[in-house]
């Protein structure tokens, strides 16, 4: 999944050539992780949202848990089919 990164705008400019930044493929996760400390108790809130992350950061790209956010409003993860030729 693919959003726009905010930029900061600097009074020196952007760089010629600078790549566009993208956010890590586990942000979103990171993120579900950070709203549910503020869902109420966050030892019974932050468990699951983190064991998904976790999940989420020891996988290999293209292999991201597929179970639905918990707290985020964002459609979840789907794997790209790989076609065999």
């Amino acid at each position: 999944m693919s959003r726009p990164v905010p930029r900061r705008e600097s009074p020196w400019g952007l760089p010629e050539g600078a790549p566009e930044p993208q956010a890590h493929r586990c942000n979103d996760r990171a993120e579900d992780v950070v709203q549910a400390c503020f869902e109420g108790n966050p030892f019974k809130t932050v468990p699951g949202p983190f064991k998904l992350f976790w999940r989420c950061m020891r996988s290999k790209p293209g292999e991201e848990p597929t179970e639905p956010f918990y707290y985020l409003q964002l459609d979840p993860p789907k794997r790209e089919e790989v076609k065999l030729e």
